[in-house]
């Protein structure tokens, strides 16, 4: 989930920067990162990405549920028309499953079981999974007004894990 984050955290700060692409640097090490990985390292960072759309659907629907809101009908419209925005970056064809990965995170379901009911990841749909944990990050930090929330939360969560599994 490290490297997930790490990629989602680079993009958020390019962003934030004003850059419309990320930082060659980072993307440099982010692309040999990813060609060092073998078949299952890729899927572990694939599962890291479904979990941190996992984490930010929750906290998503935590905040909406305080307000008396269904996440999935105030995030997910917003979502898909951000997307449908990208045509580069996600193709027509993937929304509906970046959306249905969303929605089972947001009823409370693992998103990577979701998919697996469908089959395998494609290449197509790499891309558009970054997107959709990209922007939830990002719509959790337009929310608290904070552009380093989600990370923070998140990689605090880490931690926090790391240190209940070392007290075991």
């Amino acid at each position: 989930m490290g490297a997930a984050l790490m990629m989602i955290d680079s993009r958020l700060r390019s962003i934030h920067e004003g850059r419309t692409e990320a930082d060659p640097e980072q993307q440099e090490l982010i692309e040999q990162f990813a060609a060092s990985l073998d078949s299952e390292g890729a899927n572990d960072v694939l599962d890291g990405a479904c979990t941190l759309i996992y984490m930010f659907m929750t906290w998503l629907r935590k905040a909406h549920e305080d307000h008396d809101k269904d996440v999935v009908a105030y995030v997910v419209p917003s979502l898909v028309a951000t997307m449908r925005m990208m045509p580069k970056s996600v193709p027509p064809e993937t929304i509906p499953t970046m959306t249905g990965l969303v929605v089972a995170a947001g009823t409370g379901m693992s998103p990577s079981l979701w998919r697996k009911q469908y089959g395998y990841w494609t290449k197509e749909e790499m891309t558009p999974l970054e997107v959709t944990a990209f922007l939830l990050a990002e719509h959790i930090n337009r929310v608290t007004d904070d552009p380093d929330f989600a990370t923070r939360m998140i990689s605090e969560a880490l931690v926090s894990a790391d240190e209940e599994a070392d007290e075991d």
